[in-house]
């Protein structure tokens, strides 16, 4: 057996190679545990095992459970570090609003699911127009915008204003029918502040033919577009998102630290990071709340954890419902041991900021950002907070993309050599210099991510359809 111990105090380690009876990723017993007492990976503790287990026997669901429960108390002990200061740039495309963007898009943003197909039609035409430094015409269609009520329908409207200030975006063509509830008045209002030059609006319902009205205005985007030249710019402009998805039991061992060393690097740049996936915290949220840069900000972001747990339990559901089928078969066993895996992308750097869902990144450093852990939420969220790049991490493999480049880092050899037209980068390598180097390559626009011809978003619902 090929294995890993994380931390002095655990009692369980990890098998890298799938040797005897423990598979892949899995754990084993590093000595005897007796019923009922505390299973520590991690330096902390994981769960409960629920029957005697012997030294090098699997330890998983068959023998382990959660911990965790609804009532949960924290304090507030700072703990975090500050990376050293440093300077860098990039050639990136300058934005009026001192911004800047790794790539030279066109946005067509339905304020309503009902013109989704306008929106599609209307990027297939401008695509063929498409030339000089433009990178892409993107439809980012959703089902929303109509009979959503109270919250809803409120959030819907920022996320997809804050995707249209999203830096990549050069220009935005924002489509509404002209009767939903997401109003493209209400969208015009809550853009005005931004004082944004680059987006054209207009209803269908308004207009004679809406092909040829939006066709003519994405004409004179691309114009103006194509001439556009990459700058030198400085890295602290740079915000990128952290996420994990189809993790498994490598995923806190090889990709989950890796991104946090690349988070590190780009805080002592000067840029942001922003982490998120609220209910891939529980069980590990305490580590998070030392990391945070005052106490005010502490009470922040423990009003945003006690909030989702709350939410959880007024749905009827435990706190703890998580991992998946996947992230089990992949060695991780409870939610606890599946958090303190995930926390681990946000490097040792002090949290500064805690962001409601869909608001912009405010300040540089790590910021947290309250959005559920689902895979496309969860991205499209952090791409709609200013993020330019998506660093996704994952044991298990997925092809999708949100609307900015989403570079898929792998955990093991496996998923990586199989899965070589979804990964860009194997992670088990431990290798920071080069994925340091492929993602410079991708802000430089000399890389382009293998999933980024795929642009999707997905909403945050939490309230009633009618």
């Amino acid at each position: 057996m090929t294995k890993i111990i994380i931390d002095p105090k655990d009692n369980v380690g990890v098998n890298l190679t799938g040797d005897g009876n423990v598979p892949a990723g899995h754990k084993y017993a590093l000595r005897d545990i007796k019923e009922g007492e505390k299973i520590i990976k991690y330096g902390n503790v994981i769960g409960r095992a629920t029957k005697d287990v012997k030294e090098g026997e699997w330890v998983h669901t068959h023998n382990l459970k959660s911990n965790l429960d609804e009532e949960s108390t924290y304090h507030y002990q700072f703990s975090a570090v500050t990376p050293k200061k440093q300077h860098a740039t990039f050639l990136g495309y300058k934005r009026s609003d001192g911004n800047v963007g790794i790539r030279n898009e066109i946005y067509i943003i339905p304020t309503v699911g009902c013109v989704n197909n306008v929106c599609i039609r209307l990027a297939n035409e401008a695509k063929k127009l498409v030339c000089g430094s433009i990178d892409g015409v993107y439809a980012l269609t959703h089902q929303f915008g109509c009979s959503q009520l109270g919250e809803d329908n409120g959030n819907i409207k920022k996320l997809l204003s804050s995707i249209a200030l999203n830096p990549n975006a050069t220009f935005v063509l924002i489509v509404g029918l002209g009767c939903e509830n997401n109003s493209l008045e209400g969208v015009i209002e809550y853009l005005k502040p931004f004082n944004r030059d680059n987006i054209a609006y207009f209803n269908c319902q308004d207009v004679e033919d809406e092909h040829e009205y939006g066709l003519k205005i994405l004409t004179d985007f691309i114009n103006k577009a194509k001439d556009l030249k990459r700058e030198e710019v400085d890295l602290s402009t740079i915000r990128i998102g952290l996420k994990c998805g189809g993790s498994d039991g490598y995923s806190g061992l090889t990709a989950n630290p890796l991104v946090g060393k690349i988070t590190d690097r780009i805080v002592g740049f000067g840029g942001s990071a922003i982490l998120t996936e609220v209910p891939e915290m529980f069980g590990a949220e305490q580590i998070l709340m030392n990391k945070c840069e005052s106490e005010q900000i502490f009470l922040e972001y423990e009003k945003m954890i006690k909030d989702f747990k709350n939410y959880y339990i007024s749905q009827g559901f435990p706190v703890y419902e998580n991992p998946s089928p996947g992230n089990k078969k992949g060695g991780i066993t409870t939610l606890e041991e599946k958090s303190l895996g995930c926390i681990q992308k946000a490097g040792s750097s002090k949290i500064v900021d805690v962001l409601p869902y869909g608001e912009q990144v405010k300040k540089h450093g790590v910021s947290v950002l309250n959005a559920p852990g689902n895979d496309l939420i969860a991205s499209t969220a952090l791409a709609s907070s200013g993020c330019q790049l998506v660093l996704f991490t994952t044991g298990r493999g997925t092809p999708f993309s949100t609307f900015v480049p989403t570079m898929k880092i792998g955990t093991n050899d496996l998923i990586s050599s199989r899965k070589s037209n979804w990964i860009d980068f194997n992670a088990y390598s431990m290798d920071e210099d080069g994925l340091w180097n492929l993602i410079l390559k991708t802000l430089n626009g000399e890389y382009k991510c293998k999933s980024e011809d795929v642009r999707e978003i997905a909403f945050y619902k939490t309230g009633v359809t009618l």
